[in-house]
């Protein structure tokens, strides 16, 4: 994969830019994480799905919103073309520091029980949409083809019969909903709104000897 996203963010709209290229043994894949991202609003949230590998190594997805330097996103312009769709790799370092130390963002992340074909299964449909929206750009859309629903309508190879609900609209909801359908990891804390599973804005937690990845993971 080429392109991915590892910037070093200074604030929320300054990085030292870093594109890098990474090469993923599908065979090695050993875990995939839902993470919800709230800012304001605890109904909605931004939905990302993140895979990790036996080596250590992290690739999250994200599918934002491709906004011109001009543009400020509004949900009524994401009903009107206003902005186009984009699929967004990055490491964990780069865009869950982003939310959590940059912007102060209430970052959860849960692990998702799979087999090791199902990971693979929902990896792949990814790789496809990158090549798919670079061949042909598409529109976001507030309703139908938002960071929620797109991630959906990968899923449902793996859970065709996954019933719709209002938890797919109000994003917030989705780690309930999924934990309601039984696909979270049981081993995790599933008591107290699973607070195990916030992350921390690692700015107090201890980094010796330990990558960012491990960090966030740190006394889970």
């Amino acid at each position: 994969m080429k392109n991915i996203r590892d910037f070093d963010w200074q604030t929320s709209n300054s990085a030292t830019h870093r594109w890098i290229s990474g090469t993923y043994d599908l065979t090695r894949l050993k875990s995939v994480d839902v993470i919800t991202s709230v800012w304001d609003n605890p109904d909605i949230a931004h939905l990302m799905v993140g895979f990790g590998f036996h080596d250590g190594e992290n690739v999250v997805f994200s599918v934002e919103t491709r906004r011109e330097a001009h543009e400020a996103f509004n949900t009524i312009g994401g009903f009107f073309r206003q902005f186009e769709l984009v699929l967004i790799a990055a490491t964990e370092r780069d865009i869950l520091r982003l939310r959590t130390y940059i912007r102060q963002e209430r970052v959860r992340m849960d692990p998702v029980a799979l087999s090791h074909t199902q990971m693979k299964d929902l990896f792949l449909p990814y790789v496809r949409l990158a090549q798919d929206l670079s061949d042909t750009p598409s529109f976001y859309n507030t309703l139908t083809a938002n960071c929620t629903t797109v991630v959906f309508n990968l899923a449902d190879s793996l859970w065709p019969e996954m019933p719709l609900d209002w938890r797919v609209i109000l994003s917030g909801h989705v780690p309930d909903y999924l934990d309601r359908l039984g696909v979270l990891d049981q081993t995790s804390d599933a008591n107290e709104g699973r607070a195990t599973n916030l992350l921390p804005d690692t700015s107090n937690l201890p980094a010796s000897g330990l990558n960012y990845s491990e960090l966030i993971r740190f006394g889970r």
